[in-house]
């Protein structure tokens, strides 16, 4: 039987795009045409505040001085988990080389950016794990500067522990400044930084929108939209803990969807049923973010079986994927499309979010189906190089000519026809294209 969906989401994550993008390009061209003291009016009337921007070393002191010393140890604990997943990580790619043919190597080189601009952010909630996040997987790559951006609060600047995490992690250049101009800032050199080669973190819909906009003049971990989250359950699962833990992605954000999948209805049920309390006993903040997303982009989707269950997952391709169900190893094997991947009832998306090491900035809308989460390998290049004897030269030379002339670029054939001539000389060779 066709899925049957208990609750059906009214809005998707693009609603409101266009307005957004009109917003964000208008902004861009006026900072890129005005520079810095353009982005300093935006930080003026959007987050109320007028200080410095960028942080002196003696900001930076003072700031982790007032840092709770069980605060700094939690920050510390995050920071290595990441740290060490990220350093395994860069193990996996390595350079490489390999004879092709006699007297023709051709290789491989991991090559790390040279500037990287790390966005966390602050507006409605103090990210602190975005800065471990974002900075120390750019500092294991290898990047040369490091900056890192945050909104500032108005009237007081960044919190102390953001500055502490960005700090500890790695940051070279900490900025108060969030938002369309903090991201401009970086991409265009602005407040003595060099010029990004890559933009990396999450952020709200006109920060995404700005990168995705600036993409190409400068890298992007990935173009997101708003934080999705999808958990597979069956009857094994316990529903407290499946609207626990729906109600927690729900509050990142007034347009956060979440789903529910699932082949018991009676579960789906006490799920559906749970969560308007779970939500009601939030912070007010809270509460309001995740009520707007439940009532407009959250769904409950019953399935027949697993094999449909895991089907529809990969269809949301979701960026933070739950499974609470029974044999967790044939999910694993099975599930294809997801950011990142949370196995049974004792580890959650919270965890990754904070702590675990894997990283929590994730493809969402969809992006999932293409590419993975940030990692040490997004501020990295993977380049390749070649060299050849003269005698490795020919094979490909003979090659390269005629395959040219096929195409009818007989530029790229002479390129070939001379190394012949040269390094062979008083050889015949067929050189015309092959027809």
């Amino acid at each position: 039987m066709p899925r049957e969906y208990l609750k059906k989401a009214t809005k998707t994550a693009q609603t409101g795009e266009a307005e957004v993008s009109r917003t964000v390009a208008t902004m861009l061209a006026d900072i890129e045409e005005n520079g810095e003291p353009a982005a300093r009016r935006y930080t003026a009337q959007l987050d109320g505040y007028k200080g410095p921007v960028v942080l002196s070393a003696d900001d930076i002191a003072e700031a982790c001085a007032r840092v709770p010393q069980g605060l700094r140890d939690d920050i510390a604990f995050a920071h290595d988990n990441v740290r060490r997943f990220a350093e395994a990580q860069k193990q996996s790619v390595r350079d490489v080389q390999t004879e092709v043919v006699p007297g023709l190597i051709a290789g491989q080189r991991t090559i790390p950016c040279n500037a990287a601009g790390c966005y966390i952010p602050g507006g409605r909630y103090s990210h602190v794990a975005s800065a471990i996040m974002t900075v120390t997987t750019a500092k294991v790559a290898g990047v040369s500067h490091i900056a890192a951006c945050s909104p500032p609060r108005p009237g007081t600047g960044l919190p102390p522990a953001i500055i502490f995490a960005a700090h500890l992690c790695g940051a070279d250049t900490i900025l108060a400044m969030g938002g369309v101009q903090g991201i401009a800032a970086m991409t265009f050199g602005l407040f003595g930084l060099p010029r990004a080669d890559i933009l990396a973190g999450p952020g709200n819909q006109y920060v995404a929108e700005a990168k995705r906009i600036l993409f190409g003049r400068v890298g992007i971990d990935m173009v997101a939209g708003p934080t999705d989250s999808l958990i597979l359950a069956d009857a094994s699962a316990d529903p407290h803990i499946v609207a626990t833990d729906l109600v927690s992605q729900a509050e990142h954000g007034y347009n956060s969807p979440v789903w529910l999948v699932t082949d018991d209805r009676a579960l789906a049920q006490e799920v559906a049923r749970r969560v308007p309390d779970l939500i009601a006993a939030l912070p007010d903040l809270n509460r309001a973010s995740a009520e707007a997303a439940w009532r407009d982009y959250a769904e409950i989707i019953l399935c027949d079986d697993r094999e449909d269950m895991a089907a529809c997952s990969d269809t949301y391709a979701p960026e933070h994927l739950t499974v609470q169900a029974a044999d967790l190893d044939w999910w694993l094997e099975r599930l294809t499309c997801y950011g990142s991947l949370f196995l049974g009832e004792e580890t959650t998306v919270s965890y990754g979010d904070k702590a675990t090491g894997t990283n929590h900035v994730l493809p969402t809308s969809g992006a999932a189906k293409y590419t993975g989460g940030l990692s040490v390998h997004k501020y990295m290049k993977v380049v390749t190089w070649q060299r050849a004897t003269r005698a490795g030269s020919k094979s490909v030379a003979l090659a390269t000519a005629r395959i040219s002339r096929t195409e009818g670029m007989e530029g790229h054939a002479r390129s070939a026809d001379v190394r012949l001539a040269k390094y062979f000389p008083g050889e015949v060779f067929d050189l015309a294209a092959q027809t």
